[in-house]
Order: C-alpha cells, then sequence, then structure tokens
C-alpha cells in the first residue's frame, strides 16, 4: 500500500514537474518594414509590396502588362480586355471586335495594335511599301472636303496612319499589320501579297473571295485556285471581326452623305421653284381669262350702244 501511494505521488510530481517546464509559446516575429519604391520623375508614388512601374520614354508606358498610360487618353489607365461586341477605335476611326484597350468610363477604346503604336515609330521594308521608311502619326493629312485614302485598302484614313517621308504612300495600323503571306481561315492555301501594278491592274473579272465585289486596293491571290481577297476584307482577321462572325460593316462615307444632303436641298429647292412658277403661270392665266372676259364685255356694251 505505501509502494502503491509513493508511485502515486512520484507519478503525481512527475506531472506537475513536466507541466511545470513546458515553454510557453514563442511570440511571431514581427513584419519585415514595408519596402517603399522610390517616387518617378512623374510624381507617380509606388505601392509597398508591388513592383515598380516600368516607364517608357514615349506612350504607351506599361503597367504590370494589363493597363497602359496612354498619350491618347493621359487621364486614366487603359486596361487590356477581350470583347466580341463591335466597337470604333478612337485612334484610326475604324472598327474592330475582340481585344482592346479600354477606358470604360470613359468609353475610349483603342485596337491593341493601335494602343501599342508610340510617336516616331519607324517601319523599315514594309511588304506594301518596301522603298522607303514609313513614320506613325498620330493625326490623318488635311486634303479638304475629299479625305485622303489608304494605299493598301482604298479606305479613307480619318485618325492614326503610318505614312512615307519621302512620297505620299499612306496606310492604316490595322493594314501595317498584315504580311505578305497570309493565312486565311475560309479559305485551304496561303495567299499572297500582290504587287502594286498587279493589283491595279489585275483581271477586272476578278471578284473578292469575301466580299463578292470588285474593289480598289492591294489583292492576296492564292496561286493554286485563283482565289483573291482584297486586303480590306483581309483587315478583318486583324482586327477581330472575322473571329467574332461580324460582316458587311462599312463606315458611311461623309463625302457620300453630303452628296445626299446636297441633292436633297438641290431637289427641293427645284421642286418649290416649280411649284411657284406653276403656281405663278396659273395665277396668270387666270387673270388672262378674267381680262379677256372684262374684254369681251366691254366690246358687246360699246357695240349695242352705237346701235341705238
Amino acid at each position: 500500500m505505501l509502494r502503491a501511494n509513493s508511485m502515486i505521488k512520484s507519478k503525481t510530481h512527475s506531472l506537475k514537474r513536466s507541466s511545470s517546464t513546458e515553454r510557453p509559446p514563442s511570440p511571431p516575429p514581427p513584419p519585415p518594414p514595408a519596402t517603399t519604391f522610390p517616387s518617378s520623375s512623374s510624381g507617380t508614388t509606388f505601392a509597398p509590396g508591388r513592383p515598380p512601374l516600368v516607364e517608357f520614354p514615349t506612350s504607351p508606358q506599361l503597367i504590370l502588362g494589363e493597363e497602359i498610360i496612354h498619350s491618347g487618353h493621359p487621364q486614366h489607365a487603359l486596361s487590356k480586355i477581350n470583347l466580341p461586341d463591335l466597337f470604333t477605335c478612337a485612334g484610326c476611326r475604324e472598327y474592330g471586335a475582340g481585344k482592346r484597350y479600354t477606358c470604360q468610363p470613359c468609353d475610349f477604346q483603342l485596337h491593341e495594335f493601335c494602343a501599342l503604336a508610340y510617336p516616331n515609330q519607324v517601319l523599315e521594308s514594309h511588304p506594301f511599301h518596301y522603298q522607303h521608311q514609313l513614320f506613325f502619326h498620330s493625326k490623318p493629312v488635311k486634303s479638304g472636303i475629299t479625305k485622303s485614302r489608304c494605299d493598301a485598302c482604298g479606305k479613307p484614313i480619318e485618325g492614326y496612319a503610318f505614312r512615307c517621308g519621302t512620297c505620299s504612300f499612306q496606310m492604316h495600323p490595322c493594314c501595317e499589320m498584315l504580311p505578305e503571306d497570309l493565312v486565311f481561315s475560309d479559305h485551304p492555301h496561303t495567299l499572297q501579297l500582290l504587287p502594286p501594278m498587279a493589283s491595279s491592274s489585275a483581271d477586272p473579272g476578278f471578284i473578292c473571295g469575301e466580299c463578292r465585289r470588285r474593289r480598289s486596293g492591294r489583292v492576296y491571290r492564292c496561286t493554286g485556285c485563283n482565289y483573291h481577297l482584297h486586303a480590306v476584307c483581309a483587315k478583318s482577321i486583324v482586327n477581330g471581326l472575322h473571329d467574332h462572325g461580324i460582316k458587311g460593316i462599312e463606315r458611311p462615307s461623309m463625302l457620300g452623305a453630303a452628296a445626299r444632303l446636297v441633292s436633297r436641298v438641290v431637289f427641293g429647292f427645284i421642286g418649290g421653284l416649280i411649284e411657284g412658277l406653276g403656281e405663278g403661270v396659273g395665277e396668270a392665266f387666270v387673270q388672262n381669262i378674267s381680262k379677256g372676259k372684262g374684254n369681251g364685255r366691254r366690246r358687246r356694251g360699246g357695240g349695242g350702244g352705237g346701235e341705238g
């Protein structure tokens, strides 16, 4: 009995000793000091723990690969998104769908290739104009009522463009993205770009395999099956319209709209003039008839008095 009690006491003692010798848990280590990045020359302060802004000397400026600060819309960052709906690029003034950079509060949208173009950008040996260098310009050439046209697709240039400093050649940023050899999903063979003279003097009977029309501008051709594709139709591969099933979209011509307005005004004026002339002739005719009747009465009245 004494041995059992002594065992219990020693066990109890050992438990108490074990519990008394336990160390309290160590407190968590203090957080590391926040890393502060230096401010940029433009006055931008970067948040701790985030990589600094990669700044470029010219627009655009890249932010984490998903946003840019663009010179065409410097007040807000533009976010890269991919939506299937149709939009009008604020840079080149042409349609697009799919990938774009946008400021949603301001409804400002740019093609991806327009957003990544920058001032003084130079193109060397482009397949559409390999003779000279092409320079990026953010404003179109002033040409009076008739707008300058793209030498690649034949459509008017209303915004961003690449222009030659030696001659008058110019083209849209979208046309600048077109290659010399084109893979078109609607045709099984690779299409080759025809030379400028061949494009302008091509068989007048050829019809574009995409739009089924005859147009001006550069032309792609399949040498195996004589398939033709206008550059203006090939642009739908670059601007996202083809991938999203958008076809038959044409920007209205300002010159055509002005001509229609002038024709309506002219026809309205001529119609009113004819109507006025008709009313005047009718009134004159009535007056002549009335005068003729009055003269007849006077003659009859004068003749009766002479006989009496």
